[in-house]
Parts: structure tokens; sequence; C-alpha cells
């Protein structure tokens, strides 16, 4: 107990209480009457009503939610008589019951003429808030605590005085609910009527940011809310209202379209600033070097900000040099301020488009300077495909390496694409060079010769060449040439015998030895063209020229005739 409490009345105060104690003879049980503090010690407040003895009372009944009691010897308050001489032949006093009747009239009153009342909300309870009245207990549900904004955390409201309006009041049952709401819906109700008439398109207000959506603000301007779509916030593009707006943000609005009858508002923001279109030929030229602000990267551009007033996009053709370019966020940051060059300023979509890649030279222009066809060097694979691989060349140049181009023996060539990581070191040679088409064709199989034409420059065309037999099948046979460089050739059915009736490949058998003239070379299955036809012919010829000719008038049945008996 605190020492301001610890006091007692002098021998001469209580006296002269005493000596007046039976003065009031018109003191009633059940009454509200005025005492006066005489003590206050252990918690316990002792009063003096004018009887024959002092009432005592807790001293909690003082106290008030959220608040201590203040009190002091000889203060007067009002406290309600229970009994006038109980059985210990004591007055029974409540300060409690003398404050919640004098409330409750009070509350009673205000409720009847509709008035409002001052509320302190002392506590959070499932469903809303308890208010304290002037002592008496009332309940603050969440829905009536206000209408024009939505509070995250009812905390803020603890231990603040409210006006308030009672809307239900049962006092057999001790139940009063009041709400906040019913006093904000009423001063919207003016100011919405006020609002209303004063409104006109073109009207410039003052409101506040009520809520944020993908599409738009809702401004409250008090009593009626209006829309500022997305479109209308500023006149370069935003993604989200969030970037620009806050909520409870106060902020000036035009009016630019009222539907009277729905009462519904179409409001603008930027149309408060002059359109910066209307002289973007004054400010901005096609060709110029400006520095602008990356704000958004997607899969095929970037979106740019211009002198802070423009919107500006740079494609993904005009990133980079590269042929193959990867994805714009592994080139650019969102923030980052670049200088671009502009390309063109299209007024229709109030868009000006732009290149960063202009800002450096044409690194295929100088290609030539470094590199000739054939010229082999070392790179690193930077990408894989299902048709190639693409290796770094220089700066902003890739070639590529076709899936064919891998291996002179086109069976192996899925196999080594397959074997093949980023990052790999590997050797090519330049087998084309298009400046103008911006490609750069490369090769690895080509830093070594090509077995077929080193195996032909031995076996030239047309000569004679003998084989073993690895394949029958109805269109011909396949030889094996030289098992070790995995050359072949094929003879077509065709091109088994100059007799038609001989021209059966049941005649060969795999593994056996055939003798053939070389005709040609595939240049898709890289494999020779072979004939024994050919060599049918040519040894007709021979024998011709050996022992006849065309104008002997012997036939060739007769010449090889007696050849063959010889």
């Amino acid at each position: 107990m605190n020492q301001e409490y610890n006091q007692k009345i002098s021998n001469s105060e209580y006296d002269n209480l005493l000596s007046t104690s039976f003065k009031n003879t018109n003191i009633k049980e059940k009454t509200i009457v005025k005492g006066k503090i005489v003590s206050i010690e252990n918690d316990i407040v002792t009063i003096d009503v004018g009887l024959k003895s002092e009432g005592r009372i807790p001293l909690s009944e003082f106290s008030r939610p959220g608040h201590k009691p203040e009190l002091n010897i000889g203060d007067e308050v009002d406290v309600f008589i229970e009994d006038v001489d109980n059985s210990f032949g004591e007055t029974s006093l409540s300060r409690e019951k003398a404050v919640k009747q004098k409330a409750w009239h009070d509350l009673q009153e205000s409720f009847d003429n509709n008035k409002m009342v001052t509320g302190t909300p002392y506590n959070r309870v499932k469903g809303g808030m308890s208010v304290d009245l002037n002592g008496v207990t009332a309940f603050l549900p969440g829905s009536q605590i206000d209408t024009r904004q939505v509070l995250k955390d009812t905390k803020e409201l603890l231990n603040k005085p409210l006006e308030l309006l009672i809307l239900k009041m049962d006092k057999y049952r001790g139940n009063i609910v009041v709400s906040r709401k019913a006093i904000t819906e009423n001063e919207l109700k003016e100011q919405r009527k006020e609002l209303l008439n004063s409104i006109e398109e073109g009207s410039v207000i003052e409101g506040k940011v009520k809520n944020l959506t993908d599409y738009g603000a809702f401004i409250d301007l008090g009593g009626l809310d209006g829309l500022v779509h997305v479109t209308d916030i500023s006149w370069t593009k935003i993604n989200s209202p969030e970037d620009v707006l806050e909520l409870n943000q106060k902020i000036k609005v035009k009016v630019l379209k009222f539907d009277e009858e729905l009462s519904r508002l179409s409001l603008g923001i930027k149309q408060l600033s002059e359109n910066p279109w209307t002289s973007v030929n004054e400010n901005i030229k096609e060709g110029d070097i400006i520095t602008s602000k990356i704000i958004s990267v997607n899969d095929s551009n970037v979106n740019i900000i211009i002198k802070d007033m423009y919107d500006g996009q740079i494609s993904l053709s005009e990133l980079t040099w590269l042929k193959k370019p990867p994805h714009p966020n592994k080139i650019v940051n969102i923030n980052e301020n670049v200088e671009v060059k502009v390309l063109d300023i299209d007024e229709d979509k109030k868009r000006i488009n732009c290149s960063l890649k202009q800002m450096r030279d044409n690194p295929w222009n100088k290609l030539k300077e470094n590199y000739n066809i054939n010229d082999s060097f070392e790179t690193e694979v930077v990408n894989i495909v299902d048709f190639g691989i693409f290796v770094k060349v220089q700066d902003e140049i890739d070639g590529m390496v076709h899936v064919s181009d891998l291996s002179w023996d086109e069976n192996e060539c899925a196999n080594i694409l397959k074997d093949f990581k980023k990052g790999d070191k590997v050797k090519v040679k330049i087998l084309d060079i298009n400046v103008e088409k911006e490609r750069i064709s490369l090769g690895i199989k080509h830093l070594e010769d090509d077995p077929v034409q080193e195996f032909l420059k031995l076996k030239p065309l047309k000569s004679k060449i003998t084989g073993k037999i690895a394949e029958v099948n109805e269109k011909g046979i396949k030889v094996e040439l030289d098992a070790d460089k995995n050359i072949f050739g094929f003879i077509k059915k065709m091109n088994l015998s100059r007799d038609k009736n001989e021209q059966k490949t049941e005649r060969f058998a795999v593994g056996e030895n055939v003798d053939s003239i070389v005709t040609s070379i595939d240049s898709k299955t890289r494999m020779l063209n072979l004939s024994i036809k050919e060599i049918e012919i040519q040894d007709e010829k021979e024998v011709l020229s050996k022992y006849g000719s065309s104008d002997s008038g012997a036939s060739l049945g007769d010449i090889l005739g007696s050849v063959l008996k010889k």
C-alpha cells in the first residue's frame, strides 16, 4: 500500500464529524449520498456519510480499468448505501454501485436522445473490445469500430478516449453495445452530401489512399470513394500501384469522369501534370545517346524509363551482338542505369525503342581482321543443342559446330555430342564466315584429313579395287574397303553385271571378296559407289581392242569364244 494511503483523520476532525453525524436524518438505504473519506489504510477506504457508524469500502472499487485510484483524506465521493446498520453494527457502502447507478442513468439519457458518449477501450476480447463508460463496461464489436479504414491492429485504440453511440442497452442484463462506426457513417453522409454538391469533371480534390489493387488505387475523398486506374497514375509504365502510392497517403487527384446516378468517380493523378508526349520530339531525337533506368526484364525485352518521363524498350535482338543471346537478366539488372541509343520514337504506342548493343562497334566487322577461313583455334563450349554445339569465337560472337561436323564417322557424331559439357575446352576449324548474315561455321572433324578423300588419292575414280562383302540386301551389296579407316563401298543391283539375268544379289555371300571399279562418291552416306558391271565393260573394250573391231564383221560371241578356248 502506498504511503499516501496510510493516513488517519485527526481527533479534532473526528469530533467534528461525530457532532454532525446525527444531523442528516434523511439518509435512506438503497440511495446514493455524498460521503467524506476519513482514512485510507490496508486497501480499505473508510467513509463517513453522517450516520452512527462509518462505512468501509475496498480501495479496488475506486479504480477504473487502466487507471490507478487517486484519493485523498477529506475528499467527498458518491457512495451507495446498502445497509444502515448491519449485523455488525456497521454502515454497508458501495462505491461501485454508486458509480454504476449514476452512469446507467446518464447513459440511459444519452441512449434515449441519441447522444454521443465518451468511452475508453481497455481490453481486447473475442469479436471486439471492452470499453469503460464512466465505470460501466460496454462492448464495442470489431465491425463497429470504423467505416473509413480497416485497422490492422486494434491495440492502437487501447486506453484512448473515443466518441461513441449506444446501439443497445439492457440494464437488467448489464449489457451495453456501442459503435464508433455509426458516428463516422453520419459524418460521411454529411461529407458525401457536401462533396456531391461541389464535384464536377475536371475538379481537383484531395483524398487519402484507401486500398491498392493490381488494377489501380481506391481514393477516399471523404464520404465517397473513387478509382485511379493503374494507367492513370503515371505517364510512364508502372508494374503496380504500390510502386508509387502508399496506404493512407494523402494525395491530390483530378476528376476524369463522374457518374452522378451511380455516384461513380474515375480519377487521375498523372493528369495533374503536363503530358510529356506532347513535346517528346523536342526532348528526344533518333540517334540520341541517353542514360535510362531499367525497370523490368522479361524473356523478350527490357523495359526502361527515359528522363523519368518516357517509357522505352530494348528488344532482345538489340541487347547484344550475339546471334543466340542469353536471357536479358544475364545481361542487365533491374534499377541499373545504362546508356542506350534511340532507334525510333513510337508516338502511337507511347514508346521509345532503343539499342544497347549499338553503343559498341559491331564485332562482326572486325572478325575478318582476326580470323580467316581454314584457321583453327582453341575455345570453350558455351551452349549445347540437339543439332550441335556453340563455342565462343570472340566478344559477343559465337560459332556453331554442326553435329555432323564432329566426326568423319557419322555414326559416332550423336555419341560425341552427348559427351560435351558447357565450359569444355575444344579446338575448332573455321569452315565459313558470312558477315552479312552474321554467321560463322566451324568444324572439329576437319582438323583431320577426310579418310575417304585420302583413300581416293590411292584409289582414284575408275580404278579397280578388291573388297570384302559386308552386307547383302535386295538393293545391292555393301563392300568393306578399309576396316581400319571405316571405309565402305556399295554396289547397286543394276551394277552387279551387264547381263540382267546375272543381276542377282543371291549370287553373293557375306565374307567373299569381290572386285569392282570406283565410279563416284555418295556425299550424304560418304560411301564409294562401286560397279562390277563397269569391269565387264572395260574387259570387253580390252578384248575388242586386242582381237578385233566392230568393223571386222565378227560377233562379240565369236571373239570371246575363241579367246576362251585359248
